[in-house]
């Protein structure tokens, strides 16, 4: 008997046919899709950036992201677990406990064994207590994992020694990051719906996509004003 395949499990939008054309937020319908289209961090990824330079190297470790939220923290996170061929695990810290540490980390180990890294994600990596923040650091140091700890408070003052010892702490900045954001948009714009579907604007041509893609437009220096001012 051939083994049973796993149903995959359908949404009501993705039943409908309607999963790509519902609507999205903003901020996703922004998002990269690689390193090389994040803008506003270029000091982290421009071509003198701190992770460029690891990525070229091969140096990668262990890294804190600190800074405000809607800096792009996580999605670099992402993209990064994509440019290095590692499986990306995220947990939250408000959400987690040792139970799901531990459970991250087995797994992580079992991946390794089969040949497949793992770069764990660690929202508000700050949220954990002193002891579970050690609990990270023999998975860290023996290669089991690529911590990636994101935080909104100084890494200094909330942060272990002994982890940050074993990790870069690289700085998001908020200002850069809304400024570049409306330049790339208007650029998108700029060269028309298709560019613009890109920074979340509308597919196609016509009106209506130029309608979609001011209203997007207008928000993103709705952003700006909110960051500048």
């Amino acid at each position: 008997m051939s083994p049973k395949r796993p149903q995959e499990t359908l949404t009501l939008f993705a039943a409908a046919g309607l999963d790509h054309e519902a609507p999205h937020p903003l901020p996703d319908r922004l998002r990269p899709r690689a390193l090389s289209e994040v803008v506003g961090q270029d000091h982290i990824l421009g071509p003198d950036g701190a992770l460029t330079r690891m990525l070229e190297t091969r140096t990668l470790g262990s890294l804190v992201f600190w800074g405000p939220p809607g800096t792009g923290k996580t999605t670099v996170a992402r993209l990064l677990a994509d440019a290095t061929d590692l499986h990306f695990e995220q947990i939250s810290a408000v959400f987690s406990g040792v139970a799901d540490l531990k459970k991250a980390f087995d797994a992580a180990r079992a991946r390794r064994e089969m040949g497949k890294g793992t770069l764990l994600f660690v929202d508000e990596v700050h949220r954990f207590n002193r002891a579970q923040q050690d609990s990270f650091l023999p998975v860290m140091e023996d290669g089991t994992v690529v911590m990636v700890g994101a935080t909104t408070e100084n890494p200094s003052f909330e942060l272990n020694a002994a982890l940050l010892s074993r990790a870069r702490v690289l700085v998001f900045s908020l200002a850069r990051c809304c400024r570049d954001r409306e330049a790339v948009c208007a650029r998108r714009g700029s060269r028309g719906p298709q560019a613009a579907a890109r920074c979340g604007g509308a597919r196609g041509a016509g009106a209506h996509g130029r309608r979609r893609w001011k209203g997007l437009a207008d928000a993103c220096r709705r952003g700006l004003a909110l960051c500048t001012g």
